[in-house]
């Protein structure tokens, strides 16, 4: 249920629901992605996050439009034409997965093509040379196996596929590299070390919320040392103060920049009990 206090927050996002030209956030064409953070993908991310319930109206039209997107061999296509990339289909997974739907017939379909397509480090990776090609284009994207993580967190793969363990080692692995990995050059900077709130991109906020559901980071030096940069930066109350929100987002209270969020906070709270398992 939504708190009082966050109704101007939903009703804010709810406002933009035609703004790409369509409804549910979408383009006119149909596209799923366009328009962040007001995009249909990661709008109905905020609104879970301000607990907006999957039977609200907006919620239940924006949903069937991801699953209309679901094609057979387990991709979305979020757009009429295009290259079907892996970011793609974990960015549609996880937002199904986070409103219920981890069951669903089609997303097995879906986790079974991302186990077939893991790529040879662990992680996934999206052959999108933006950059151009060196050495560092050989190895997955960061930012794609975390959300990939995000997904399979919420399957009975969790902990028990060993594919998953290569896949948390890949990301801790960059936790010590750093450096830009990738096609897409996802590296850990000044920016990354920044707390972001809601979790929309690779960050170190997401990135140990994500690893805290696999026994395989749980203990592992690493991941720890990821663990205790975030704890330094929560408030004397405990409470995670966000440095770096979508600029877009500045007008939401619940990720107001250099205020404590209640609900990232309530995130944070799940790391511990995570932990503590």
């Amino acid at each position: 249920m939504v708190s009082k206090k966050y109704i101007p927050d939903v009703e804010a996002v709810l406002a933009r629901r035609y703004d790409n030209g369509a409804d549910y956030w979408a383009s006119a064409e149909g596209r799923l992605g366009v328009g962040d953070p007001f995009s249909t993908l990661t709008s109905l991310l905020i609104l879970h996050e301000l607990k907006v319930a999957r039977s609200h109206e907006a919620i239940r039209g924006a949903l069937q439009l991801i699953r209309g997107a679901w094609r057979d061999d387990g991709r979305y296509r979020l757009a009429p034409s295009g290259t079907l990339y892996p970011c793609y289909t974990a960015a549609a997974a996880r937002v199904l997965c986070r409103f219920g739907q981890a069951s669903d017939r089609r997303l097995q379909q879906t986790l079974a093509g991302l186990l077939e397509t893991q790529h040879s480090d662990g992680g996934w990776r999206c052959k999108k040379f933006s950059y151009g090609r060196g050495p560092e284009t050989e190895f997955s994207n960061p930012g794609v196996t975390l959300p990939v993580l995000d997904v399979f967190r919420f399957t009975e793969h969790v902990n028990k596929n060993p594919c998953l363990d290569r896949a948390v080692e890949s990301l801790l692995n960059h936790w010590v590299v750093r450096r830009p990995m990738g096609p897409c050059h996802f590296g850990i900077g000044t920016l990354f070390m920044q707390v972001e709130y809601p979790f929309l991109r690779y960050n170190l906020f997401y990135y140990v919320y994500v690893l805290s559901f696999y026994d395989h980071a749980k203990d592992d030096p690493r991941y720890l040392e990821a663990l205790g940069l975030l704890q330094s930066k929560l408030d004397a109350r405990g409470r995670v103060v966000v440095e770096r929100p979508n600029r877009k987002l500045s007008d939401l209270s619940f990720c107001a920049k250099g205020h404590p969020s209640e609900l990232a906070t309530a995130r944070y709270r799940e790391i511990v009990k995570n932990l503590e398992r």
